[in-house]
This record gives C-alpha cells, sequence and structure tokens, in this order.
C-alpha cells in the first residue's frame, strides 16, 4: 500500500503556493470578474488549477456547480476526486470538458446517467475511473428487446441504447476502474458489455457487485486478460469463478474477501486455494479475509522441511506472498505461527488490526470492526503503535464523516490515543489541528447522538482550551451551544455538564472578537433558558453555576453582550437565583461577577438603578460569601453607579450617600492580603474609576482593587498596571502639585503609594533577571 495518505506531516509552514490556494478557494471572488468583456482574461497554468482543487477538498469546499464552472475557463485539470458533493450533471459536465486522466466520485447523490453519457464524450485521455457509494450514473439493467430508458430524454427510444452502441463504458486508454456497490437487475450480458471495450484496463475493483440474476463462472473478466489486481471484495458466487480467475496468469493483487458469513464460506476451501495458487504464478499479494479459504486450522503441510499451517498455500512455502488478507477468517487463522506471507492483515495482534485498517479504509463495514478491535487494544493501554493508530483513526473518520458507527467507534478510541503522553510529545500543531478538526466534522454531522457527543467533549477535555482550539473556533462554539441547550435529559447530564464547562472554558482568555462571536452565537439566550429551567426544577448544580461562569466570562468588556444579558430577563433570574439559594457562594460569585461587567457600560447602568437592585447590591456588601468576592462585586457594581454623579442616581431609596458609606465602610474591612478568584484582562475600567474626583467612595474601591491585585499576584498585575498607564495615574494622584487626578481620602492616597510600591519593586526584580541573565 504504497503512497497511503497520512495526518503526519512537518511543523514547517505551509507554502505560498498552499497559503495563496486556500484563500482563493476561500474567496472565489478573486477568482472571478463580473465584467463579461473581461471573462476568461485570467487563466491560470494546470499545476495552479488542481492545487486549487486539491485545495477545496482539504478545506471542505462544496465541489458544486458554481464552482465547477469557475475552472471551466479559468485552468486546466487533468485529475478530479469529488467526495460528498452537491455537483449535478451539468457541473460535472464543465470538469469533463478538461479531458481528464482521472476521475473519482464518491457519494455525489445528484448525479445520474446523463453523466455516464458525459464521461464517455470525453473519455479519451481518463485513464482511471472510480465511481463509489452513493452514484447511480450506471445503469442497473439490460433489455434485449422492448424499449429501455435511463431517463424521461431518452423516454421512448428504441430498444437497449447500450446494446445497440455496443459499450457501457467508452474510455479507450482506461487502465483502472473502480465501481463499488454497483447492483445489476437482470441482463446476463451486462459485465461483458461493461468490460469488453477496455482492452487496457489493468486494476479492476468491482466491491460489492451483485448481479440479481448471478454473476456466472465469471467468465466475462476474460475480455480483460491485462488485469493484474482484481477485487472482488464481497462480491456474490465468487466460490464458481474459480476456473476463470485461473485463466488470468498476470494477476500480482487478488482480492477475493467477504464480510458476509455466508458468502464466505467456500465448499472445498483446500482445493480452491491450490488451484488458484497453482496457477497464478505471478500472485504477490492474496485476501482471503472473511472466508473459510484458511482451513480449520487443523490440518498441516510439511514442505522441504518448512511446516504451512494453511494447507492450500502449501506451495508458496519457498516464495511467500508479500501479502495476504486474514481479517475475521473462519477458525482464527490469522492467530496460526506458519503462514507463507511477509505480511498479514489480521485480528489476532495489534500489528495486523492497523494493517488491516490502512488496507481497508474505503470499506466501512469492515472498518467498522476494526475500530472496535483497536478500542479494546486502546481500552486496556497495550497500543505500541500509536502513531499508526492514529493515523488509521482520523482517516477513517475523515472519509466517513456521515457514517455514524464509525465516528463513534474512532472517537471512543481518539480518546484514549490523545490522552497519550508520550503521543503529546511527538505530534505538533498540524497534526493537532487534524484531530481536532475531523473530530468536530465528525460532532456536527451526528450532533443528535448522545454517544458522539459524549466522545467528542471527553476528547476535547484533553486538549488546552481555549488555546488548541482557536483555529477552528465557531464550529466549536456551535456545537456545544447545540449540546448544552439540547442534550438535557437526566441520563444525558454528563453530556450537557461537559458541553458547558467547555463553553465556558472557551469563552475565558479569549479577546472581545470571539466572546463577541459566542454571542452572536446565542450564548447569552441559552445560558439564561438553562438558568430558568434549573430554577423551575428547584436546582442549583455546577450545570446552572457555570451558566452564570460562562456569562461573566463572554461580557467581560463586551457591552453588546452585556445588553442580550439585561435583554433576556437576566435581572429576573439574578433575584430568583440569589432568592432561591441564598447559601451557594460559588453561584452568588459568578453573579455578581458579571453584574460587575454590565455596570462597567455607561450606556447600561441606568437598568440597573431601581430600588430592588440597589437595595440588593447594598446588602451584599456585608457579604462574607466566597472570602471578600462577593463584597467585592457589590462594591465595584455600586461604584460604576456611583460614578455617574448625583444627578445620575435617579431613585431615593436607598440613598445614595448612605450607599457610599456603606460601601466605604466595606471596602475598609477587606483585608489587603486577600487571595483572589478572579482574572483581569485589563484595567481600564478600574482606572477610569480611579480618575472620579466627585465621588472618592469610587476612587476607593478601584485603587483598593490594583493595590490588592498588585500586592498579591505582582508578576501578573504590575505589567498590567504598566501597560494601560495605571502608574501614571497613581503618580498624579500622589502629585500634590497636579490636578490630573485629585482624591480627598487619606486612604485613597496610602493605597495607592502601596500600587506605586507594588510596581517599583517588581520592575527592580525584573532588572536584576536582566542582569543576571546576562
Amino acid at each position: 500500500m504504497s503512497g497511503v495518505k497520512t495526518i503526519w506531516e512537518c511543523n514547517s509552514p505551509d507554502s505560498l503556493l498552499d497559503l495563496s490556494a486556500r484563500y482563493c478557494i476561500t474567496h472565489l471572488d478573486t477568482l472571478v470578474t463580473s465584467d463579461k468583456e473581461e471573462e476568461g482574461s485570467l487563466h491560470l497554468p494546470m499545476e495552479i488549477g488542481e492545487k486549487l482543487f486539491q485545495m477545496a477538498q482539504e478545506e471542505g469546499v462544496d465541489m458544486d456547480d458554481k464552482l465547477a464552472e469557475t475552472f471551466r475557463n479559468l485552468t486546466r485539470i487533468c485529475r478530479a476526486s469529488l467526495r460528498e458533493s452537491s455537483i449535478t450533471d451539468r457541473g460535472i459536465k464543465y470538469l469533463l470538458r478538461h479531458r481528464l486522466k482521472e476521475l473519482d466520485i464518491h457519494n455525489c447523490a445528484a448525479l445520474t446517467v446523463r453523466t455516464l453519457t458525459n464521461i464517455n464524450k470525453y473519455s479519451s485521455s481518463l485513464v482511471s475511473l472510480c465511481i463509489g457509494n452513493s452514484v447511480q450514473i450506471l445503469p442497473d439493467y439490460l433489455q434485449p428487446e422492448g424499449t429501455f430508458s435511463d431517463s424521461e430524454e431518452e423516454d421512448g427510444r428504441d430498444g437497449n441504447i447500450y446494446e445497440r452502441q455496443g459499450f457501457i463504458i467508452n474510455a479507450p486508454k482506461l487502465r483502472r476502474l473502480c465501481v463499488r456497490d454497483l447492483f445489476i437487475n437482470r441482463g446476463p450480458l451486462f459485465f461483458d458489455l461493461f468490460l469488453k471495450p477496455l482492452p487496457e484496463l489493468s486494476h479492476l475493483d468491482l466491491s460489492g457487485a451483485f448481479h440479481n440474476q448471478g454473476m456466472g463462472d465469471f467468465g466475462w473478466l476474460l475480455n480483460v486478460e491485462q488485469l493484474v489486481s482484481l477485487t472482488l471484495h464481497n462480491v456474490q458466487d465468487v466460490e464458481d469463478s474459480l476456473n476463470t480467475l485461473c485463466r488470468l496468469p498476470n494477476l500480482h493483487h487478488l482480492d477475493i474477501s467477504q464480510c458476509n458469513e455466508s458468502r464466505g464460506h467456500f465448499k472445498q476451501p483446500t482445493h480452491f486455494m491450490e488451484t488458484l495458487v497453482k496457477s497464478l504464478p505471478k500472485l504477490q499479494s492474496l485476501d482471503i479475509s472473511g472466508t473459510n479459504l484458511a482451513g480449520t486450522g487443523s490440518e498441516r503441510m510439511v514442505t522441504d522441511g518448512v511446516q504451512c499451517d494453511i494447507v492450500g498455500l502449501a506451495g508458496r512455502v519457498n516464495n511467500p506472498l508479500e501479502f495476504l488478507g486474514l481479517y475475521k477468517t473462519h477458525n482464527e487463522a490469522s492467530s496460526r505461527q506458519h503462514i507463507p506471507a511477509k505480511s498479514i492483515s489480521g485480528d489476532s495482534c495489534e500489528a495486523q488490526i492497523l494493517l488491516a485498517g490502512h488496507r481497508y479504509l474505503d470499506r466501512p463495514t469492515v472498518l467498522e470492526n476494526i475500530l472496535n478491535d483497536l478500542f479494546h487494544v486502546f481500552r486496556y493501554e497495550t497500543c505500541q503503535n500509536l502513531k499508526k493508530a492514529l493515523d488509521i483513526l482520523l482517516l477513517a473518520m475523515e472519509r466517513h464523516n456521515h457514517e455514524k458507527h464509525i465516528q463513534i467507534s474512532g472517537s471512543a478510541s481518539l480518546y484514549y490515543v490523545v490522552k497519550s503522553e508520550s503521543l503529546k510529545r511527538e505530534w505538533n500543531v498540524k497534526v493537532k489541528r487534524k484531530i481536532l478538526g475531523t473530530l468536530l466534522n465528525g460532532m456536527l454531522t451526528h450532533k443528535e447522538d448522545p454517544t458522539m457527543m459524549r466522545n467528542g467533549c471527553l476528547t476535547l477535555c484533553q486538549f488546552q482550551i481555549p488555546a488548541d482550539v482557536l483555529f477552528d473556533y465557531e464550529r466549536l462554539v456551535k456545537i456545544l451551544l447545540h449540546i448544552v441547550s439540547e442534550h438535557t435529559s437526566e441520563e444525558n447530564n454528563f453530556i450537557q455538564r461537559a458541553g458547558i464547562f467547555l463553553l465556558n472554558s472557551l469563552a475565558c482568555q479569549v479577546d472581545g472578537k470571539q466572546k463577541m462571536l459566542v454571542g452572536g452565537l446565542g450564548a447569552m439566550e441559552k445560558m439564561l433558558l438553562i438558568i430558568t429551567d434549573k430554577l423551575q426544577q428547584g436546582v442549583c448544580d455546577d450545570v446552572m453555576e457555570t451558566a452564570w461562569s460562562t456569562m461573566w466570562n463572554v461580557t467581560d468588556e463586551t457591552p453588546v453582550n452585556c445588553e442580550r444579558f439585561l435583554n433576556g430577563g437576566g435581572m429576573y433570574l439574578f433575584l430568583k437565583c440569589k432568592e432561591r439559594f441564598p447559601e451557594k457562594a460559588d453561584l452568588l460569585r459568578n453573579m455578581m461577577g458579571l453584574l460587575g461587567n454590565v455596570a462597567e457600560v455607561p450606556a447600561l447602568r441606568h437598568k440597573l438603578m431601581t430600588k430592588e437592585f440597589v437595595e440588593e447590591f447594598a446588602f451584599l456588601l456585608d457579604s462574607c460569601s466566597d472570602g471578600i468576592e462577593v463584597s467585592y462585586n457589590a462594591a465595584g457594581v455600586l461604584a460604576h453607579m456611583a460614578s455617574d454623579g448625583p444627578n445620575a442616581w435617579t431613585i431615593k431609596h436607598p440613598e445614595r450617600d448612605h450607599v457610599l458609606f456603606r460601601m466605604a465602610r466595606a471596602i475598609n474591612r477587606w483585608d489587603l492580603r486577600s487571595g483572589r478568584n478572579i482574572n483581569y484582562r485589563s484595567f481600564s475600567p478600574i482606572i477610569r474609576l480611579a480618575r472620579v474626583s466627585h465621588t472618592p467612595e469610587c476612587q476607593l474601591w478601584a485603587v483598593w482593587a490594583l493595590a490588592n491585585l498588585t500586592t498579591v499576584t505582582p508578576e501578573k498585575y504590575c505589567q498590567l498596571v504598566v501597560q494601560e498607564g495605571g502608574h501614571i495615574m497613581v503618580e498624579d494622584m500622589l502629585n500634590e502639585n497636579s490636578d490630573q487626578v485629585k482624591t480627598s481620602l487619606n486612604r485613597v492616597k496610602e493605597l495607592a503609594k502601596t500600587v506605586r510600591s507594588n510596581v517599583l519593586s517588581w520592575e527592580d526584580q525584573g532588572e536584576l533577571h536582566l542582569e543576571f541573565d546576562g
């Protein structure tokens, strides 16, 4: 299997060609001119055209009719692979006019028999053709007499058009032909007519072919006597093919494997094998997986002193096969010791299973079994070749995105693989992104399946969130929002918990652009719905607490999300949660942190200015819940509300002066060395409050915050103070000759001196490190 695709690649930057192709294929307006007079003025070399086509596949861009038409005049291509495409007969005709050398079409449900007509029309250069699953372009019967119609346009034409024209596929240079799951209803001469016009054919794959009237003795294969590779995987009546197969002496590779147990039972397995091996002297690769052709295992044959545990292959003990397929053979043939083959696919050990995985990537039914076998290897932590295992898992999931069982089995194994610390040391950014991108593809396709969502969440928890997923941030947010809002039943409780935990992690430590994206995708509304449901159930669990935490993170310096919170009835839910669960310290901290973000938005503060809300905030000033966090956040909300001045305090009760007195009293009780459960990305709102000279209580809260944070975590927050000009503000406050920042409270000045001292000590420590480094 040379040239097998792999997910492992070096970590070097993408080439300029790749970067340019990726941009162009995701911004098609760069390639298309709206001016009819200039149409066709841009023409790209074939190498560029094929790179664009390849990049469309890698980026998951649907190769639809519009994109195919873009390629019509823009460039030339000689090979096209269309998988999971919405392209129609019209679109593929644009591509066929390029006189392709290679064409691979798989799961293109919109194609009809008209495409076969166009393939024949433009097939003069075609050397490789693959017609995969869910592609219905071939006729399913031949009718010697009467009327045959493949489409409405042909309705009423006399006779069978294929017999009359003498071919089904007319490609004189065709050397490789693959047709999967071909179903023929009637017409005993179908395969003769199918193959006879293809004299140059050297590789034929008819996996899954079925003829309602039987396959006969496979004599139609003699129309292509030059075959060197023949695949008849899961084809009916293969036992009747022996005489014909023996008349194809050029065969190097033969696959007669089965995944249907009854088909895999041969009446005379040893005779079949002995006759086949003697008649095919050039045979190097043989696949008999899923059959009884390896015998019972009780027979032994010794040839020239060499034992052979598969009697039918005794003739090859001195000339072993390069490859032998024994996956799921009857009587556990792959576990035997003396097998005349250099490499074996099977199910008796890890190496055999991994080889089977690589060879059978295009066989979903077999692949599902292989992934189940691999899961058991991973589960008991016995896998020796994790790199190759990861390769198979991702390639299988990537190639069969719509096969739910493959996605579930693959993602279950993926969880165990990505947990490996040794593997994590070997993968790079590109491999990591490949893992995450493939996993998200499966999760989005099967988002209603709870097992897939569970596997996906468990695997995602093994990565650094949000750093590892920023490249695919939007898709992950979408799937997590779906999880937390749709997988809410009792049996799916873990899935919802994992989803909301991941969503909260995604919203933390990202910039405003990502926070706006999360809000724009409906996060605030979905979190409020979750909280409403929990209130109705009378339950305060980690899901509810994390929903508030997520909103706290998403509203940080993001006014539009703060507004969404208020418009969604967030303040009502705040009061109800506090009333219903007054002893829940984490809940209270998360709610007050969120309200602190809302209070930082000047345009929204008036919505907080109600008697009910302000009384609640003032009451929480004296709270000892969660250390000082609740009291601290309550004071922060009130400080921002008071910073707008007396005229903005539009309520009579509680009075502004009384609230400010209680706020100052609470702040002065706090221990300056209190550890904090908070993460500031910016001090801008705090520094603005520190400049509010008309209300020194606002300054007290702001400067206390700076003094506390630079005392407790100087290595993190001293730098932030300097970056945002906080140290200059402090100097102005302490400078009696400056009119920039004034304060009437001595305690504020004392705290300002603490901030200055902390920053200077941090700067001195930095200079010391520089000296040692030097």
